[in-house]
């Protein structure tokens, strides 16, 4: 589950920056904030089950 976590995060990123800078791709902005809100519950989601994931 790390690994996904670290994916989402970094595609997050790219396109927080490609939306940022390319004012006809504005909508991957709001795409970037999802992913990170995503990522953001699953890591919570994660840290509070007290589960250790492989």
């Amino acid at each position: 589950m790390n690994a996904l976590l670290i994916i989402i995060v970094v595609v997050a990123v790219v396109l927080l920056f490609t939306g940022g800078l390319v004012n006809s791709l504005q909508f991957l902005l709001w795409v970037g904030f999802v992913l990170i809100l995503i990522a953001l519950v699953m890591f919570i989601v994660r840290a509070f089950s007290g589960r250790k994931g492989a």
